[in-house]
């Protein structure tokens, strides 16, 4: 039986980026928000670079989903410095891309590249904002019972098991190793730093590779031959599904009125 996820303190280790609530939105199965993940990521990178309008209404839905899990605005807005690459790309396509020249605030931009980069900022955020609240609504052992109904080759959800289970631990191990460099005294310039913490990146993959191996020499002794045992879920229902695929299909309403409109 599903656990339903309840208000507590902050998850760590593998489920560190999970927001205990309990609300609708963390008790729908995880295929179902995938699915709905992967809909409306669809819709809203098919949606024309002119139909501003449905971006807006595009946000406000999401707004809505992120009200109806009960998740803090805040906690959203902080998770989704992982995008900042993106905004530098997007911040600079208007300087290095070529065609006609706008004057913006003084500064001659490209009109395609000034577009382009302001398109591709809103939809890679919208995306981020979204993957943000799946990841925050779904525990990671849900999300790989999800993977498994939803079809995906047992050997690639295991593989995605294991990175989830390993790349906590690894972050664990950093984590006490640099206190441990603290507690010794060092604290000394940037450059020291760099080369103290490379070194511990490097041991801790070799530990890292070295537990893996164990792992797998256990698992061949207690008898594995085969594919990975299938993890316990159960299904979802018509109503979870209809409940997690209003928003993209909210979305492609609002797509498909743009349309008609332009």
């Amino acid at each position: 039986m599903v656990a339903t996820p309840v208000a507590g303190p902050a998850a760590r280790g593998a489920d560190a980026l999970l927001v205990r609530r309990p609300s609708i939105v963390h008790r729908l199965p995880a295929q179902v928000k995938l699915v709905a993940l992967l809909v409306f990521v669809v819709v809203v990178v098919a949606t024309p670079r002119t139909a501003w309008p449905a971006f807006v209404a595009y946000g406000v839905l999401l707004a809505g989903v992120i009200a109806l899990a009960r998740l803090p605005f805040g906690v959203i807005a902080r998770r989704m410095l992982v995008e900042t690459p993106f905004v530098v790309f997007a911040l600079l396509m208007p300087f290095v891309a070529s065609g006609p020249r706008v004057d913006v605030v003084g500064l001659s931009v490209s009109e395609s590249g000034l577009i382009g980069g302001a398109v591709l900022l809103v939809k890679g955020s919208l995306g981020v904002v979204a993957a943000i609240v799946l990841a925050a609504t779904t525990e990671s052992r849900e999300m790989l019972v999800g993977l498994e109904r939803l079809r995906l080759p047992g050997v690639l959800v295991a593989i995605i098991g294991f990175a989830i289970r390993y790349l906590s631990i690894a972050s664990e191990d950093l984590e006490r190793a640099r206190i441990a460099r603290l507690a010794r005294g060092g604290s000394g310039g940037r450059s020291s730093q760099l080369r103290s913490v490379a070194g511990t990146v490097g041991s801790t993959f070799v530990r890292t590779y070295e537990r893996g191996e164990r792992v797998h020499r256990a698992m061949l002794a207690r008898g594995l031959d085969g594919p990975m045992p299938v993890l316990s879920g159960r299904a979802a229902t018509a109503a979870e599904w209809r409940t997690a695929l209003a928003l993209p299909a909210a979305a492609l309403v609002v797509l498909a009125a743009g349309l008609v409109l332009t």
